[in-house]
């Protein structure tokens, strides 16, 4: 059967329509000949997600954004996106907007919940959120941060304002003439130093040799601690206390009467004896002194002495 001009004319303008709808459909991200379900989602601010943006559940993309519309007259947006990779998820599944780089443009990340009992068919609508961006994440950080400069700025304002009622007219006239008797002080300061500096240098020898002196005074100090350290300390304390013992043997003998410094202490008999013998001692000399020539007599004649009578006592 041959086909007339006019039918292959249709033929092939039906066939360039439909390769138009097709490359179209792909252009925009959508394969007509894959099965794939439609969802939505509804948002106040999209923050910037755009058409064709990818869909990814765990970061692996599986599908795309198709249109992003009006949902109301309110500025309410519906966003369609399409699931290709059979994937089911519950409907209390969260659709995030995020951010996919620094430099990246916005996605769509389903993050699923599994309920057997409540799986999201296409045409369904689920709950939508919006991640926080970077510069969101930065300024709630800086928020706190930024109170407490605010603080701290409001502090030294309060500062600044009691140094100045402290600085008036008449304190800053004492700081001024204190600067300048710390300038004098550190001139007689330098003129001292100076003076230090040349007094050692006139005395660098004398002070060398002090300094020698004082070594070789050290090593005889360290020859003579050698030494003291090589004397039996033992021995000397034992021997000392050898000696307190028969110190205090002795003492006691005394004390006790024996020996003859005991006896003179104790004896009184004795030292009545003694006495007794002094004080004949001392009237034999006093009458030696008054009559010497009974004691030494010479006579060529063969004088007779005369006899020996007690002497009187000496009114002295």
């Amino acid at each position: 059967m041959r086909l007339s001009r006019e039918v292959k004319t249709g033929i092939l303008a039906i066939g360039a329509i439909l390769l138009f709808i097709f490359g179209y459909s792909f252009l925009k991200g959508t394969n007509l000949l894959e099965d794939h379900r439609t969802f939505y989602v509804k948002y106040q601010n999209v923050e910037g997600l755009a058409k064709s943006a990818p869909v990814t559940i765990n970061g692996l993309p599986v599908g795309k954004v198709q249109n992003i519309g009006f949902a109301n007259k309110t500025g309410g947006l519906v966003v369609e996106f399409t699931v290709e990779e059979d994937f089911d998820f519950s409907k209390n599944s969260l659709v995030r907007i995020y951010s996919s780089g620094l430099i990246g443009g916005k996605s769509l990340g389903i993050f699923p919940s599994y309920d057997p009992s409540n799986i999201a068919k296409a045409g369904d609508t689920l709950k939508g959120e919006i991640e926080k961006g970077m510069l969101d994440a930065v300024s709630e950080r800086l928020g706190p941060l930024e109170e407490k400069v605010n603080n701290t700025l409001a502090g030294l304002d309060t500062l600044f304002l009691g140094i100045n009622d402290v600085l008036d007219e008449q304190t800053r006239n004492n700081l001024k003439v204190t600067i300048a008797n710390l300038s004098e002080t550190a001139v007689a300061f330098k003129g001292a130093s100076r003076n230090i500096n040349t007094l050692l240098a006139e005395n660098k020898e004398k002070l060398s040799n002090t300094l020698t002196n004082f070594d070789t005074v050290s090593k005889n100090f360290a020859s003579l601690s050698d030494s003291l350290a090589q004397i039996e300390t033992g021995k000397m304390v034992r021997d000392m206390e050898d000696v307190m013992s028969r110190l205090d043997a002795i003492v006691a003998k005394i004390d006790n009467g024996e020996g003859s410094i005991g006896k003179l202490l104790k004896d009184e008999k004795l030292y009545d004896n003694l006495e007794g013998a002094s004080l004949q001692l001392e009237k034999l000399l006093e009458d030696m002194k008054l009559n010497p020539k009974r004691y030494v007599h010479f006579s060529l004649f063969g004088k007779r002495p005369k006899e020996y009578s007690d002497p009187e006592e000496s009114n002295n």
